[in-house]
């Protein structure tokens, strides 16, 4: 039996890597296969452009943080400490990149949503897929919120989860513009106004 090729995950891996850090216009197809030690030749055996190689990217790493956001939001806890959860972690995520780098590379998909807002309709539909799959994950977690009486009723809608989704990649980018961590410092008792009545003294 012949031995696997890995070229086609080290291309996707070593895509990643450099979206996230460099951008898509910033990075060619000879470049990445550079990285990934794999002839430019044979690039285009695994994918036809790299738009394509772009939204195989964008699916894996989907598809790995979905999965972290599901375990983050699950639990028997009351649903806002769920929530307070994945947003801890998810800064966390940027103050150890921080730490590892010397950088704030930010989200992956925000930064791609940025860059290619007017451009490269099938990558902006990955997207658009990605962060609604976001916003449902915290809809769910609002809806028990409401039920266990962690999250204000009248806020547990899609609308509100929408919200959520935005406040934690504004904050990200601001975090990335800044070079500095700290203002995420923030970013949950922003999220808790959008979803918890304040209390009444």
């Amino acid at each position: 039996m012949g031995r696997t090729s890995t070229a086609r995950d080290r291309l996707r891996d070593s895509a990643c890597e450099l979206l996230h850090t460099r951008g898509y216009a910033a990075v060619g197809v000879a470049e990445i296969c550079a990285r990934a030690d794999v002839r430019k030749g044979s690039f285009y055996h695994f994918f036809e452009s790299k738009q394509a190689l772009t939204i195989e990217v964008i699916d894996t790493h989907w598809q790995a943080q979905r999965a972290a956001w599901r375990e983050r939001l699950g639990g028997p806890e009351p649903a806002a400490g769920r929530l307070q959860r994945l947003i801890m972690w998810l800064v966390e995520t940027q103050r150890e990149a921080q730490q590892a780098t010397g950088r704030i590379d930010g989200c992956l998909l925000g930064n791609l949503a940025i860059e290619l807002s007017n451009q490269e309709t099938a990558v902006q539909q990955r997207l658009t897929a990605a962060f609604d799959e976001q916003a449902e994950l915290v809809h769910a977690n609002l809806t028990e919120g409401a039920q266990d009486g962690s999250v204000a009723a009248e806020y547990a809608d899609l609308a509100t989860a929408r919200a959520v989704v935005a406040q934690i990649e504004g904050a990200v980018l601001l975090a990335k513009l800044a070079g500095d961590t700290r203002s995420l410092d923030n970013l949950w008792p922003h999220v808790r106004r959008l979803v918890t009545v304040p209390s009444r003294r």
